[in-house]
């Protein structure tokens, strides 16, 4: 592709990246049929989008409750500093573990530096996973508690729209280079 069409090629690609993947077996090949192109194409575009930095994050937003996960538990720890790589590496191996990050703690009124996210049928099956990990994990005296949601907000992904000058930006003003 020249640069003219590699443009306009990768410009159509955002819009349709950014409203979600199709739910079907092959959406890069969809994709690829909404474009007039070849799936290797749609997979092309989107990587060098990404090498040049235009596009920094491409995952999926994951809507737990339409799947039957009503219990979503935000674990805090208080991870001794020395221990909070390994204490990371071993929550993040887990499947049901969604999230797992460190913080800064905010002392003296909240001592916590690592979360965690997990998301269960039930607060039980919170809790038996949170004590699955406490176990194989060796943190068995580190304090912890689940914080349960209680409602959900906004489960979205970002959205980018074309501005006057023909470039991608973010509904929060960060621009796509091009």
């Amino acid at each position: 592709m020249d640069m003219i069409k590699d443009t306009a090629f990768e410009c159509a690609l955002i819009e349709i990246i950014s409203k979600g993947l199709p739910l079907v077996s092959h959406p890069y090949a969809a994709i690829a049929e909404q474009l007039g192109s070849s799936e290797a194409e749609v997979i092309d575009g989107i990587q060098r989008i990404m090498m040049r930095g235009d596009l920094k994050r491409f995952g999926v937003v994951v809507r737990h409750r339409q799947l039957g996960y009503r219990a979503n538990g935000m674990v805090v720890w208080d991870i001794p500093d020395d221990r909070v790589k390994e204490v990371g590496h071993c929550l993040g191996q887990y499947s049901f573990v969604t999230l797992c990050y460190q913080r800064p703690r905010r002392l003296p009124d909240w001592r916590y530096n690592l979360f965690s996210m997990i998301h269960g049928q039930d607060r039980d099956a919170v809790a038996e996973q949170v004590e699955l990990v406490v176990e194989q994990c060796g943190l068995q005296g580190i304090d912890h508690q689940i914080l349960f949601s209680r409602r959900c907000f906004k489960q979205r992904g970002a959205s980018y729209s074309r501005r006057q000058s023909g470039e991608f930006g973010s509904r929060r003003g960060t621009a796509l280079s091009g």
